[in-house]
């Protein structure tokens, strides 16, 4: 029986979620997962749980937040005038904005708050600062 390995192609398919059991993501909607590990197309701490992992086989894999978006950090938080945004754009708490920065460089902010004066963005992933669990299945070492 061939075991999942550093450049194997593995197939996966899992449920994961939060510590409060809420699911964040899952293979059930999309089908299952395709990668190499050691491609860096999954999180490091995930491959290593699927390293040795023989097909059919299925673990409960928690990534800690340091390895999996990272803490939330308080400077990916930026307040920025109204004015910046066109008078009839309606903004709406949650909504997600696709940001050009100075060099071309696009990010994702999420709107936090907002008023007559200004804006409040946040920058961080909406998963950083969570661990997250993956209760996952080797489908196939390919």
């Amino acid at each position: 029986m061939r075991r999942a390995q550093i450049g194997s192609s593995v197939t996966i398919s899992y449920i994961g979620t939060l510590d409060n059991g809420r699911i964040f993501d899952s293979t059930e909607d999309n089908g299952p997962l395709t990668f190499t590990i050691g491609n860096d197309q999954v999180f490091a701490a995930l491959e290593q749980n699927i390293i040795g992992m023989a097909s059919g086989e299925t673990r409960n894999i928690l990534v800690p937040a340091a390895e999996a978006y990272g803490p939330r950090l308080d400077e990916n938080i930026i307040k920025v005038k109204r004015e910046m945004f066109p008078a009839d754009r309606e903004l709406r708490i949650g909504e997600k904005l696709r940001i050009e920065f100075n060099g071309g460089r696009e990010r994702i902010l999420i709107v936090l708050e907002q008023n007559e004066q200004e804006v409040t963005l946040d920058g961080n992933h909406p998963l950083a600062g969570l661990d997250l669990t993956f209760a996952l299945r080797l489908d196939a070492v390919l």
